[in-house]
Order: C-alpha cells, then sequence, then structure tokens
C-alpha cells in the first residue's frame, strides 16, 4: 500500500459504512426472519450480526451488487442457518432439560422449531410470515419452485407444539458482582472479574480479547458513556433522535434471570425516569467472567427480552459512526 493511502482499518471501515447505507434499512426485518429460524432472541441476534459480517465479505468477491438486496440478504441468512442446523449438537445437560419453558410470545412463529427440517422451516418462514413468491423463496434458498412446493407442503404439515430450548445455566454469582462493581464505578474490580483470556464485545460494533489496553476502555465506555449518548446531537455516537430525555448519569446494572441465564439490564436515567438501554451476557469460568457481551447498538433483541421482562427500555438504534445529528 503506498504510504499516502488511508490506513487498511480506515478503508475498510468507510467501505462498512456504505454498505450499511444499503443494508441496515432491512436490519429489524433480518432480525425477525433470524427470530423465526431460531430458538431464542440471543440466537436471532447472533445470526443477524453473522449474515450481515458474512454479506459485507461475500460482497466484497461480487461482480455486481445484488438486483433484490433484501432477498440477498435472507440468502446469506439462510445458509448460515442451514449449516449451523445440520451440525451435530451436543446434548443437554439434565439442569437445562429440566428448566422452566420461556415465555411464549412469537405467536404462530413459535411452532417453527426443531421438528422442521432446515428447509423446510425457512421455506415455511419466507412464504407465510415474509411473504415471499415461490420464486423468491427458490431463489434464497437456492432451489427449485418444486422443491419448495415440496418443503412447504411437509412443514405445514409437520407444525404442533414447539420444543423446549436448550438451555445455559446461570452464572448469577458473577453476575451479581459485575452488577456490583459496575454500580459502584469500580473499573478495577469489574477488570478483576474478567479473565485474562476474556472477550468483552460491544455486539456489532467493536471488540477486545485478553487482556488489552481497549477492555478498560470498554468497560469505562459501558459505565461512562451516557454523557455522550445524552449530548449525541453534538458528540455523535447515535442519532441524536433517539436520545429521548437521556440524561448525563452514569447508569445502573440490574441482575435479573431471562429464559433461564442470568444477565444484566443496563438501567439509563432519562427525564421521564429509568429506561434499558442495554443488556450484559456473561459466560463463565467459575467464578470469573469469560466473556461478556454487551447489547447495545441491537434494538429488536432488546425490545423483545425487555418485553419478555415486563420492562421499559428504549433504542439506540444500529449505526455507533454518527457524528452528528441524524447523519452518518
Amino acid at each position: 500500500m503506498p504510504p499516502d493511502d488511508p490506513p487498511l482499518p480506515d478503508l475498510v471501515r468507510a467501505s462498512w459504512h456504505r454498505f450499511a447505507d444499503t443494508f441496515e434499512p432491512l436490519r429489524g426485518e433480518l432480525y425477525r426472519y433470524c427470530r423465526h429460524l431460531t430458538r431464542s432472541p440471543w440466537d436471532a441476534e447472533d445470526l443477524a450480526q453473522d449474515t450481515m459480517s458474512r454479506a459485507f465479505a461475500t460482497l466484497g468477491r461480487m461482480g455486481a451488487a445484488p438486483p433484490n438486496p433484501r432477498a440477498w440478504l435472507f440468502r446469506v441468512a439462510s445458509n448460515l442457518w442451514i449449516d449451523h442446523a445440520r451440525r451435530p449438537r451436543p446434548a443437554p445437560s439434565a439442569r437445562e432439560v429440566s428448566a422452566e419453558p420461556p415465555p411464549d410470545l412469537r405467536g404462530a412463529a413459535a411452532t417453527l422449531l426443531a421438528q422442521l427440517a432446515p428447509q423446510e422451516r425457512a421455506a415455511v418462514v419466507l412464504k407465510d410470515a415474509f411473504d415471499f413468491s415461490l420464486d423468491e423463496v427458490a431463489s434464497v434458498l437456492g432451489t427449485t419452485v418444486g422443491a419448495v412446493k415440496a418443503a412447504l407442503h411437509r412443514g405445514r404439515g409437520k407444525l404442533t407444539a414447539p420444543d423446549e430450548e436448550e438451555r445455559r445455566a446461570p452464572a448469577r454469582g458473577a453476575v451479581d458482582a459485575f452488577c456490583a462493581a459496575f454500580n459502584a464505578r469500580d473499573v478495577e474490580g469489574l477488570t478483576r472479574l474478567l479473565l485474562d483470556s476474556a472477550t468483552v464485545e460491544v455486539v456489532g460494533a467493536t471488540a477486545s480479547y485478553g487482556a488489552d489496553e481497549t477492555r478498560g476502555q470498554m468497560l469505562r465506555g459501558m459505565l461512562f458513556g451516557s454523557e455522550r449518548l445524552a449530548n449525541a446531537a453534538t458528540q455523535g455516537g447515535i442519532d441524536a433522535r433517539l436520545v429521548l430525555g437521556a440524561r448525563p448519569l452514569p447508569p445502573r446494572a440490574e441482575a435479573r434471570e431471562h429464559r433461564g441465564e442470568a444477565i444484566a439490564l443496563i438501567w439509563y436515567l432519562h427525564q421521564d425516569g429509568e429506561h434499558v438501554r442495554a443488556i450484559n451476557r456473561f459466560e463463565t469460568e467459575g467464578d470469573r467472567v469469560a466473556r461478556l457481551r454487551n447489547y447495545f447498538f441491537t434494538p429488536d433483541l432488546i425490545a423483545e427480552v425487555c418485553a419478555e421482562l415486563g420492562v421499559s427500555q428504549r433504542s439506540n438504534g444500529h449505526r455507533w459512526w454518527l457524528s452528528r445529528e441524524g447523519c452518518p
């Protein structure tokens, strides 16, 4: 690369921003599609994030942009999910099997679970939930109209009661310790809870792998980023129209159990009270955190989890690089 060219990360970031201009308006619909396919809002968000990443990488190898971005993005998601669904899966533990089933808030889509083969489930969701034509479904799934008709016939005939979701055992002790340190604004205490090899991730935005200097910056951002949030019109960070009266005071963390798993709700103070704007999810080893995922730029997941828990929430949108009001 010639010395006067921008650094490679800057070039990739600029390309990602252009990619998002086209595909981010489809992000909410993509989440809903992934939610129909997967067992939980967490799995749906993971699949949507993976789909956006795979689509971005794939687009760079294509000779021309897809003529139908919606159908193409759903095809990427379908391929990822079908590949994942066909892999052998470990048997759930006795504790996972005995866990209480989650609340059923997904309506008719709740029946589209493991009793359908992957392609059958995708075909039924595309046709019945998203109103794709038979030709479009065939294009998304990379098959023929005849095969789609057969998959729809088989899939619709199998729709019965859903099976239970697999569970992760809650790590309540580590989550309680995290919330106590968070509410004390104790960055060092939070850092001590993390394994040296721990990953800290703001989902869809940035990640730190291991004990490097960015990890502390990310923890401080979770603790004190509310000042930038409240002043988004001048400091950027999110669309200023989404601030909705947020105040520049540190948020608080509250441990909750969701679908048999301990999580932390991050409450932000607003002029009309507190609302959840982020959720932290944990993977632990013993009493320490091996992976911390901060869901902040994931409005669809936050809305669904908060609805299940019966708490109020506010959206931050998907974009984290806004520099001034309403503009990327």
